[in-house]
């Protein structure tokens, strides 16, 4: 299997205020652990910045341009209570666009089978026209629509196992069938949806996981909603919005899960895209915010896409 990474130092100079969670730090605990022999073979890729054009294939021209003008020239803007942008930050989203769209064309075009986007800020909160929860574009469903336009994807399946619900892939593809959402993610939590009656158009599979549940509850999530509902599905290619915040030691949710369980889930998609998709699978970084939890389970879950 050959496995790519893409990230950029640009992505360290979307500041958030002190104190916040989404923070370079994320990918700088990233990059130590990555930089361990185990992944010497990794192939490493800056990413490129991408086509402005490409975010109108998830968000309305007006609703970019509203997030263009709440870039600050100094200091830190808030967009929401928990969303904030710095004068760089228009140059992170867009270049974490940018690599999201590459690693579609690495992976239909056979320079990988597989790919890793380590990119901030995050993506799957970002709404049509709402930008949220640390997000600003919603980057795995930009990534989706660029398959479907620039290489005929017929299917694309996003499955989400961040700890919290994604409610922006599941308010742009809500009466899509082309694409299917699947998400794991602790329920009650922000930021509120997810219920497993949120089904659009039969293409919405939601399975909460309860506070305080582990291994075990969120395996047999994947064994009995997600995994077959994308055997079921055939896509052309999977997308993984990677967030890694279901950890035991994340402070912002109530998920035990430990490295082994993103293992384990990153080999049964690995397998899923080997059956449909030609191997074609996509993992975007979304949140987990404990440094160790975060550095361990990425490190599964790369050295898991590595092994196939």
């Amino acid at each position: 299997m050959v496995t790519r990474l893409y990230t950029h130092p640009i992505f360290l100079e979307h500041i958030t205020p002190p104190g916040h969670p989404e923070r370079p730090d994320r990918l700088r605990a990233i990059e130590r652990v990555l930089d361990d022999e185990a992944f010497a073979a990794l192939d490493r890729a800056n990413a490129p910045e991408g086509d402005e054009a490409t975010i109108l294939f998830a968000h309305p021209q007006e609703f970019v341009e509203k997030v263009r003008a709440a870039i600050p020239d100094t200091g830190i803007a808030r967009v929401d209570a928990d969303t904030t942008a710095s004068p760089k930050s228009w140059q992170a989203a867009v270049t974490a666009i940018g690599a999201a769209n590459a690693a579609v064309d690495d992976v239909f075009q056979g320079r990988a089978d597989n790919v890793f986007v380590a990119a901030r800020p995050p993506g799957h909160h970002a709404e049509k026209t709402t930008a949220m929860g640390f997000c600003l574009f919603n980057t795995a469903a930009i990534a989706a629509r660029y398959a479907q336009r620039h290489h005929q994807a017929e299917r694309v399946a996003i499955v989400d196992w961040d700890v919290h619900h994604g409610n922006g892939t599941q308010d742009i593809f809500w009466d899509d069938p082309s694409v299917l959402y699947c998400s794991t993610h602790q329920m009650p939590l922000y930021p509120g949806t997810g219920a497993v009656s949120e089904t659009g158009a039969g293409n919405i599979v939601n399975a909460p996981l309860a506070p305080q549940t582990g291994s075990d509850v969120f395996r047999d999530a994947f064994l009995s909603r997600i995994l077959p509902t994308l055997d079921d599905f055939a896509p052309d290619l999977i997308i993984i919005s990677a967030g890694f915040d279901a950890h035991h030691r994340d402070p912002l949710a109530e998920i035990n899960l430990t490295e082994d369980d993103f293992d384990w889930a990153t080999g049964q998609l690995i397998e899923r895209a080997g059956r449909h998709s030609g191997n074609r699978l996509v993992s975007l970084l979304e949140g987990g915010y404990d440094l160790q939890g975060l550095a361990f389970s990425v490190a599964a879950h790369v050295g898991r896409l590595m092994k196939g």
